[in-house]
């Protein structure tokens, strides 16, 4: 199994939200790393099914507030797109679609599933040396990351967890607006399906955030951690 190179990795964003596109822009950007001082290259993709929201972004216009229209007419490393093809050549792919919750306060999973249903569709096509690693940051219960997720991209791919991808949850930490405290700022949460990925995962992520990360026992804790945040907001 030949983990990604962790400098120089094809990373794919799913999700161009306030979350999803300065994560994606960050990983592109980012020309050092951050605790060992490595030089990284990344190529990053960002896509969102929302052909709206491409446009504007190709636009230099970002309709969130996160990114000023000079940050995105600057942008490196970085392309953006609705076209599934463009994501082929990727080894890592980080979803970071929304989850909204009804009246009833329960998680729509209806841009997870469609999220997890394109990745599988495209790990099906992809061929690289490489294990692809999936990276969830949408809100979810505990469990859903293994118990929904996986079997989607299993069924629609005819691959097999742990021997031909591997997932992992880190959950996304931004108060949308907050310009005092960005991604970066925020001490982020990692997680993996063994041991050799949390630590690669933990790593990864540690690579651009300049707060620190903290690596989770499991992805059920880390996913537990998101929920825990969240009803002591509310």
């Amino acid at each position: 199994m030949i983990y990604p190179d962790l400098y120089n990795c094809n990373i794919a964003v799913i999700g161009l939200g306030y979350v999803g596109l300065p994560l994606a822009m960050e990983f592109a950007e980012r020309k050092t790393c951050n605790f060992t001082g490595n030089k990284m290259s990344r190529n990053v993709v960002g896509y969102d099914s929302k052909l709206s929201r491409i446009k504007d972004l190709k636009n230099n216009i970002d309709k969130t507030g996160e990114k000023s229209a000079d940050e995105l007419k600057n942008k490196t490393n970085i392309i953006f797109t609705n076209n599934p093809s463009d994501i082929l050549l990727s080894d890592i792919f980080i979803v970071a679609v929304p989850t909204p919750i009804n009246k009833k306060k329960k998680p729509n999973l209806k841009f997870l599933e469609t999220a997890s249903l394109l990745i599988g569709e495209t790990l099906s096509s992809r061929k690289s040396k490489f294990i692809p690693i999936i990276i969830f940051e949408s809100t979810v219960y505990p469990g859903a990351t293994e118990e929904f997720c996986v079997p989607i991209i299993e069924n629609s791919s005819g691959l097999s967890y742990h021997k031909d991808f591997l997932c992992a949850y880190s959950p996304e930490r931004m108060n949308p607006g907050d310009k005092t405290k960005k991604l970066i700022d925020i001490v982020k949460i990692t997680s993996g399906c063994n041991i050799t990925c949390s630590k690669w995962v933990d790593e990864f992520y540690r690579s651009i955030i300049d707060a620190g990360t903290y690596m989770a026992s499991s992805i059920k804790v880390a996913e537990a951690a998101k929920v825990i945040e969240n009803t002591q907001r509310d």
